[in-house]
């Protein structure tokens, strides 16, 4: 049976006497829960509509009080950074902001986005602030199709969404990988570099994604079982700037659907 899942707790937590409080609250499945405690309205709803815009509004439940705390400075512009796409590549998650301390906890995909999440933490904030990373990569399913994956990158041609020979050999090694874990939905997610116009990466990144669906729905994997989906330039792994980093983020990721 799959386990439930939590999208993400965020704990606000500007006041000790309130750290147990919110420590207490737990989400329900597919809630996105926010508790803690800020000083006014103001910050209460900038925090609100920044996780209604990630999530969707129907999601974020709302346990946010207002009390007598102390805010450190532009700690308002602070915590919009910090509430970023990232977070939705966490899953049953905790961002917790307690003045000038901010703590991650829960499970991400693999080694690789584990340090660039809490890198990207950390460089939005100033060196006052302290970063606990407390994410861990799975390891159930998703370790499975992460060690089959090894850091490869599935190679294509050139500006194409047509497989190498050694882009092919890398899906045979996947497709065993997701007979180990059959009857569970994977998402093939394309990413592209930086280099060109957004539209067009968005394009090839999804084109892609759907060529690897198709290789691996010929090869005796259920297609009901899989989705394909293209995030462009969006999601970057490494630095644009060199070529290394631009090889890593022309990128096919396998994620267990949650």
């Amino acid at each position: 049976m799959a386990r439930p899942y939590y999208p993400f707790l965020l704990a606000l937590l500007l006041g000790a006497a309130n750290m147990a409080q919110a420590q207490a609250q737990a989400p329900q499945p597919g809630q996105v829960l926010a508790a803690g405690t800020v000083p006014d309205e103001a910050t209460k709803a900038a925090v609100l509509a920044r996780l209604r815009e990630l999530y969707g509004a129907e999601r974020v439940v709302d346990q946010i009080a207002i009390g007598q705390v102390a805010m450190p400075a532009n700690w308002n512009s602070y915590v919009q950074k910090l509430i970023s796409p990232d977070l939705k590549q966490i899953s049953r998650g905790q961002l917790k902001i307690d003045g000038t301390t901010v703590s991650l906890r829960g499970e991400v995909a693999n080694e690789g986005l584990r340090q660039k999440i809490a890198g990207d933490v950390a460089s939005n904030l100033n060196p006052t602030y302290t970063v606990n990373n407390g994410l861990r990569v799975s390891s159930n399913e998703q370790g499975i199709l992460d060690s089959a994956l090894a850091n490869r990158t599935v190679e294509f041609e050139s500006g194409k969404a047509t497989l190498t020979p050694a882009g092919r050999a890398i899906l045979d090694e996947m497709i065993a990988a997701m007979q180990k874990v059959k009857g569970r939905k994977v998402e093939i997610i394309g990413h592209t570099d930086n280099v060109g116009l957004r539209a067009t990466n968005q394009g090839l990144s999804q084109a892609r994604a759907e060529a690897v669906k198709a290789y691996m729905a010929s090869h005796g994997i259920n297609g009901d079982l899989l989705t394909a989906s293209g995030q462009g330039s969006d999601r970057p792994v490494a630095s644009n700037e060199t070529s290394e980093g631009r090889a890593r983020n022309r990128r096919i990721e396998f994620r267990i659907a949650q």
